[in-house]
């Protein structure tokens, strides 16, 4: 269990571009050690975590247990979260994981001028260990022009909530995984946001209307937890605080469940 940084909330923020990126290196550290270990030990790591930034952890976690092999990431959430420092307009670390697990800064776009120490803090927090053609979003549906900059010359695939309704789940996971041939180890990161909040709730950190349904993501996590080379899957995102009536965080148990149901019958 990786002790929780809930107090990094009350302190005060000196880092407009990073919000709390001081406390976010001591959160990395701690999630990459817990995950790294974990592995190690052979271990299947179902991660349930807060605020997403936390996922550049885990994939510098599985780097560290890992060296040398190959990750393949898909992304379940209606953000991109390619912004780094240099261009994010509000701050927040939660759009910026990929960007870390890319070690990416995208000064192409760059609007924001920031100091030496969230320079400092950002390059440390960079681990690179993804390669643009080994991610695969699903049902982003939310990013500024920073982002759509880099998704177009990056080439980031993403399948949209639409795509995956027309050609069907089970196609678009046969899709996903000869995408992800060429990867050693396969990780995915599950954002609750990533549902439509019409159809689940409004408890989480930024809902996006258009998502996914909870007995879709059910059956995307199923297809992609038959995967051989998956090692490790997380969820992310359930804000109690935003909640009504507890309903995303039954929401989510419910599909954590069925995502456990799945691993016990593998």
């Amino acid at each position: 269990t990786v002790k929780n940084f809930n107090e990094l909330l009350d302190r005060e923020n000196t880092f407009p571009f990073a919000k709390h990126i001081d406390g976010m290196l001591d959160v990395f550290e701690a999630t990459s050690k817990e995950i790294s270990n974990a592995l190690a030990e052979k271990k299947f790591p179902l991660i349930i975590a807060g605020d997403h930034c936390s996922a550049g952890g885990t994939i510098k976690g599985i780097q560290s247990a890992n060296p040398g092999k190959r990750i393949g990431v898909v992304w379940l959430d209606a953000h991109s979260d390619l912004h780094s420092p240099y261009t994010s307009p509000s701050g927040n670390l939660h759009g910026m994981p990929i960007a870390t697990a890319l070690g990416i800064d995208n000064l192409e776009s760059q609007r924001n001028n920031i100091d030496s120490i969230t320079a400092n803090s950002w390059n440390k927090l960079k681990s690179s260990a993804l390669r643009p053609e080994d991610l695969v979003y699903m049902g982003v549906r939310d990013t500024e022009k920073e982002e759509d900059y880099l998704i177009q010359t990056l080439n980031l695939k993403n399948f949209t909530v639409e795509e995956v309704r027309s050609l069907g789940i089970s196609k678009v996971i046969t899709d996903i995984s000869a995408r992800l041939v060429s990867c050693d180890i396969i990780y995915v990161s599950f954002d609750v946001d990533s549902m439509d909040p019409d159809l689940t709730s409004y408890g989480t950190g930024t809902p996006v209307k258009g998502g996914f349904s909870p007995e879709e993501i059910k059956g995307i996590l199923k297809g992609l937890l038959l995967f051989p080379k998956i090692i490790a899957l997380e969820l992310v995102e359930v804000n109690p605080c935003l909640d009504d009536k507890n309903k995303m965080a039954e929401v989510a148990l419910d599909i954590l469940e069925h995502i456990v149901e799945v691993l016990e019958q593998k």
